[in-house]
């Protein structure tokens, strides 16, 4: 039996669906249109877009086939080296700090000719410096001189400066000198990042106790463990990810000093002393003292192992510590040489050899 063919009312919504793709069909946009100059018909086309003049050109004839093109290319040129008398040319202003307060859009008046256009810049400028962006600003150059004198690196200078604007919009430390509060937020972005500082060293950097750096250090790393819910967005320092650190080990040392030692395979001396002073930390002899001793004596130590000896003189101007305490804690590590000392460094394998050792 045959099938006869569905009518018109078999389905009731199909006269509102033909007209709606028809309609799509007409106004649909056609893609595949292209410019082609009408003189010279080359296809592809050859065309120049001026951006200097705004002119869409024929490359081949010359006929120009637009004006007043936009450029959408990015700027990366700046207008400042422009400037001809107290006029800066530039089209947008600096990027947002996040280390500053408030929103950071607000427009400037420049400083033109004319006794009105001058006190309408001092009074901007009342308005915008206020109190707190200059005195952060200032603790911000101070960080950032106390840092470069002894080779810090610009990452952690940043998460320094962060940890003093967040104990500074909580008023942290009302009445402590504000040497001691920049000394704190070193030390806490040094440990955090992984470059570490010992106390003697931020002391002879800032003229502040070493009793009052340490208290400081607790008061700041109980304030970010408790506030690590409260870290924002794009923050420098990730609070929500800070956790408390141990002292910094003997083995932590090793690769700055060594580095300023100057050795002819740094990178060689840096993992056998810093396995040394690893291993050394756990001798009963060496318990309580203190790891710029350890980290010192497994210098004196590796030096002398692997042929490229260096005194504990030398050792001692650079680890700041005396001639003599290397020497002693050198002693308590001699007798255990053979267990320090691993294999894969001796000859053949390495270039090590125990019998270079000294005996004191």
């Amino acid at each position: 039996m045959a099938s006869a063919a569905p009518g018109p009312d078999s389905d009731p919504f199909a006269h509102f669906a033909a007209p709606k793709a028809a309609t799509e069909d007409k106004y649909k946009q056609n893609l595949n249109q292209r410019l082609i100059c009408p003189d010279c018909n080359e296809n592809p086309p050859n065309l120049i877009e001026e951006f200097s003049s705004g002119d869409m050109v024929c490359a081949s004839c010359g006929l120009v086939l637009g004006d007043r093109i936009i450029d959408t290319r990015s700027e990366w040129r700046t207008f400042a080296n422009d400037d001809q008398g107290n006029d800066d040319p530039s089209r947008v202003g600096d990027a947002m700090n996040p280390l500053l307060n408030g929103s950071q859009l607000e427009t400037n008046i420049g400083f033109g000719e004319g006794m009105r256009s001058r006190e309408l810049h001092r009074a901007q400028n009342r308005l915008i410096n206020d109190k707190t962006t200059k005195a952060l600003l200032s603790a911000y150059r101070e960080i950032s001189n106390l840092c470069e004198a002894i080779g810090i690196p610009k990452s952690v200078q940043d998460s320094a400066k962060h940890i003093f604007k967040l104990t500074e919009d909580v008023k942290l430390f009302k009445g402590k000198s504000q040497e001691a509060i920049l000394a704190g937020c070193i030390f806490v972005a040094c440990r955090h990042s992984k470059y570490p500082r010992t106390f003697r060293e931020l002391f002879a950097l800032t003229k502040v106790s070493k009793k009052e750096i340490g208290r400081t250090f607790k008061a700041l790393e109980k304030f970010l463990q408790s506030n690590r819910e409260q870290n924002t967005t794009g923050s420098l320092l990730m609070v929500e990810s800070y956790e408390a650190t141990g002292t910094t080990g003997p083995a932590e040392l090793c690769a700055r000093y060594c580095n300023n030692l100057q050795f002819k395979n740094p990178h060689l001396m840096e993992k056998v002393s810093s396995s040394l002073a690893s291993k050394s930390s756990s001798l009963k002899d060496l318990a309580g003292r203190s790891p710029l001793s350890i980290a010192a004596a497994a210098i004196y130590m590796a030096s002398h192992l692997m042929g490229d000896p260096r005194t504990s003189k030398d050792i001692a101007l650079i680890a700041g510590v005396s001639d003599g305490t290397i020497r002693t804690a050198y002693r308590h590590m001699y007798p255990a040489r053979e267990e320090l000392v691993e294999k894969e460094w001796l000859l053949p394998k390495g270039a090590g050899s125990i019998e270079r050792l000294p005996a004191t």
